[in-house]
């Protein structure tokens, strides 16, 4: 029976994207019977990592419960690493492989409601990042003093590129604990609180006591050193630790003086950072940045923007830090609320992109924040649906960002009351606390909660590449208006101005005509609405 699910998952997501997909990309991608029988409780990870040889070798301890009895358990864990064996209570036992995914035949009987656990040893040469974070797994380069400076960044390409574990985002550990053992002389920096280092075999100790999905494990090694801050924030003191190579110690103090500003902001538009008892931290890395949970990674040069660069054109985007802020944003959207499926990743990027002028919004005003929306429109590409196909671990298009942000951004503009938003976005973060969801969710959420059926507005900026297009003629105060390019019922509030007055008026797929007192001399679609105007 499984196998002919597969068949149908492929032949429904091949017809509908026009994509190819394997069977290994269901196993990746989908919740297998093999993995929907047990509910993952915690993870005790041991790496121990040997950068002249690019090499790793350790054990994961599985903890689970069990939902109904099964016979077969699915860990992923990419090639060329090695499942060296697998045991429960003691007994070794057969793994059939497939791929990256092993199915471990279990001997012990599995009984609902049961706590049982399984250990996991494995070796071997992890796949070397090309590209990090883009094409991801693990970073071995060199700091300027010639040191090892070693990290990992794989969503996407799965955390089972460096250690073996339930690979799908539907189901997040409880806790976990992250055990590594750096080179002598080095230290290792991952998620959550440091619980102790043992100075004979240079192992850290590290201890995650909230949901964390697996892309947001990480290893980072280096000639590290520590600084820090308390922030007085919304649920009391947080603790903010920043971890950078020793020569950029000074840059970082000046640098990293945008982290608490970040967290300001963002605590006002979304709520209580959701990690405090985990920390929050910041650690340089070898690559440009990633939301690794309370590990946040930052390679941007210690220099505002990206790369130095204002993403919109505006010079608003030179005003903070884009890796702090972005990827600080997603410690709400995408490690707080987290998408069950890849194809929902609009969720993580849409909000936290958006994140970028809300943090302007803060500090620089309304008009800064909409000038820096609105103009990283020029990066929108429409190439395909921003929301992809599901069960086959894949994601939509990159226009999630700023065509995402655009999207939000215009919903805001319907809601037409700023502390209703922010109640929203806070709201958003509340309901869904330490959840993963799927975009129905999150879309039914707003919907209700900004008192608005926003549906055909997501189904207008999520599943097509089509931008509405609002088209007119004018004959003296005459005003003939439709929209054009939009799905089936998309009938979306619109506010315009004439001459000097502000108008809303709400067009839909056919022609309406409104009479104003006036002669109509000139007509504008407020900008912050992404739509097209267009005069016939």
């Amino acid at each position: 029976m499984k196998n002919i699910i597969y068949v149908l998952l492929l032949s429904i997501s091949t017809a509908t994207f026009g994509q190819d997909f394997t069977e290994q990309d269901t196993l990746r991608g989908s919740i297998t019977p093999e993995r929907e029988w047990w509910d993952l409780n915690y993870y005790d990870l041991y790496v121990e990592v040997n950068p002249d040889q690019k090499f790793i070798s350790g054990q994961n301890t599985i903890r689970y419960e069990v939902l109904k009895p099964n016979k077969v358990l699915q860990v992923d864990l990419q090639p060329p690493l090695k499942i060296e064996k697998v045991t429960q209570d003691g007994k070794e036992l057969k793994v059939e492989n497939k791929g990256n995914a092993h199915f471990v035949q279990l001997i012990k009987k599995q009984i609902k409601g049961d706590v049982n656990e399984i250990l996991v040893h494995y070796s071997g040469h992890p796949k070397e990042a090309v590209r990090a974070p883009w094409d991801g797994g693990f970073s071995w380069k060199k700091d300027d003093n010639n040191k090892d400076f070693v990290a990992t960044s794989n969503q996407g390409l799965g955390a089972s590129v460096w250690w073996p574990n339930k690979d799908h985002m539907y189901d997040e550990v409880d806790s976990m604990l992250i055990r590594i053992k750096a080179p002598k002389g080095l230290m290792d920096v991952s998620n959550g609180r440091l619980r102790k280092v043992d100075s004979t075999t240079n192992t850290y100790s590290w201890f995650v006591s909230n949901p964390i999905n697996n892309y947001g494990v990480n290893i980072n090694i280096g000639d590290y050193v520590h600084f820090g801050e308390k922030y007085k924030g919304e649920k009391g003191e947080l603790d903010m630790d920043y971890y950078v190579l020793r020569d950029n110690l000074e840059k970082a103090k000046k640098q990293f003086q945008d982290a608490p500003k970040m967290m300001k902001a963002f605590e006002h538009w979304f709520g209580p950072y959701p990690f405090y008892e985990d920390s929050y931290k910041l650690v340089e890395v070898p690559y440009l940045g990633m939301e690794h949970q309370s590990s946040v990674t930052y390679g941007n040069n210690f220099q505002n923007g990206y790369l130095g660069k204002d993403l919109s054109d505006t010079g608003w985007g030179l005003k903070f830090d884009f890796i702090i802020v972005h990827e600080s944003g997603h410690e709400w959207f995408a490690n707080n609320i987290t998408y069950k499926d890849i194809a929902d990743m609009w969720i993580h990027e849409s909000f936290t992109a958006y994140s970028e002028n809300l943090m302007l919004d803060y500090y620089y005003g309304k008009e800064a924040s909409a000038d820096y929306v609105i103009g990283t429109r020029k990066n929108i590409v429409n190439d395909k649906p921003i929301i992809g196909p599901y069960d086959v671990n894949q994601e939509g298009s990159k226009d999630m960002y700023y065509k995402g942000a655009n999207m939000l951004h215009t919903i805001r503009q319907l809601v037409d009351d700023d502390e209703k938003w922010r109640e929203v976005l806070r709201g958003l973060n509340k309901e869904f606390y330490h959840k993963t969801v799927t975009t129905k969710e999150i879309e039914d959420y707003i919907s209700k909660k900004s008192g608005i059926d926003l549906s055909k507005v997501f189904d207008q900026y999520l599943r097509t590449t089509k931008i509405p297009i609002m088209e007119y003629t004018v004959e003296g105060n005459s005003l003939k208006y439709r929209y054009s390019e939009v799905v089936q019922g998309f009938k979306m509030p619109l506010k315009i101005q004439i001459g000097s007055k502000t108008q809303w008026i709400t067009p839909t797929e056919k022609w309406k005509t409104e009479k104003f007192k006036d002669e109509i001399s000139n007509l504008e679609v407020d900008r912050n609405f992404y739509v097209t105007a267009k005069k016939l």
